[in-house]
């Protein structure tokens, strides 16, 4: 893991936390490699295929057995390089001054004003922030080392937490549940239907979840199942 500090004015330093450019590297490594062996896989699957009598879909294994023998390795290289920019794309990074959080990851940047976090904390894979209302501000993957993210909140003099505070308060969502807010019912039975259906977007997941912290509800999820728990005050607080 990548950890920076940048000199700023005093009061006003800049923790930078990210994957470490060794592991980059070595992520890039692992996609390219695996893209390239798949080619290979490939060439030699569909030179075995067009020597039988009789195979399924002749012509489109034909029209690949053509293709130079290097250019499959190579186009699988390439697919690989593709997916590791996906990978790198969708880690989290986190700035930490003194007097805010900004988190990146998807291209995304959520920034939260100091006076907004109440704690910090680490729920499995996930980071997240807390307001003063008992509502989340943010919920993220982050596989980042947990104890460099918290000793990085610490050293700036955030609240970190070894767990979830309110983790006792959540129930587990099933349909029609009652006291909840108008409306969240229906919200959470769209969600449960992103959760469980293949091929689902996590972005689907994250707005659903965001409409929810406007009703003041906030949702965990566990194997697909939803557990939930109100605030004393609905919408995350963010800049």
């Amino acid at each position: 893991m990548r950890k920076t500090l940048e000199r700023r004015p005093r009061g006003d330093r800049l923790t930078v936390l990210g994957q470490s450019a060794w592991s980059t590297v070595c992520v890039y490594f692992v996609f390219v490699l695996a893209g390239a062996g798949v080619g290979w896989l490939v060439a030699l699957l569909v030179d075995w295929l067009v020597t039988l009598p009789w195979v399924p879909l002749r012509a489109p294994a034909e029209l690949v057995a053509s293709i130079p023998a290097p250019w499959l390795p190579a186009a699988g290289s390439l697919t690989g390089l593709a997916l590791g920019l996906v990978a790198q794309h969708e880690q989290l990074v986190i700035r930490l001054s003194d007097d805010r959080v900004v988190l990146t990851r998807k291209g995304r940047a959520q920034e939260f004003s100091r006076d907004t976090i109440a704690a910090v904390f680490r729920d499995g894979k996930q980071l997240v922030l807390l307001g003063h209302d008992g509502g989340e501000l943010t919920r993220q993957e982050c596989d980042l080392s947990v104890g460099r993210v918290a000793d990085a909140f610490t050293e700036h003099g955030y609240v970190w937490a070894n767990a979830d505070p309110h983790k006792d308060e959540f129930r587990r969502w099933v349909p029609d549940t009652p006291g909840l807010p108008e409306g969240a019912n229906t919200i959470l039975r769209a969600r449960q239907e992103s959760l469980e259906k293949k091929g689902s977007s996590d972005d689907d997941v994250r707005e659903l979840r965001e409409e929810l912290a406007r009703l003041g509800v906030v949702v965990r999820d566990e194997k697909r199942r939803q557990y939930w728990r109100t605030c004393r005050k609905a919408g995350p607080a963010m800049e």
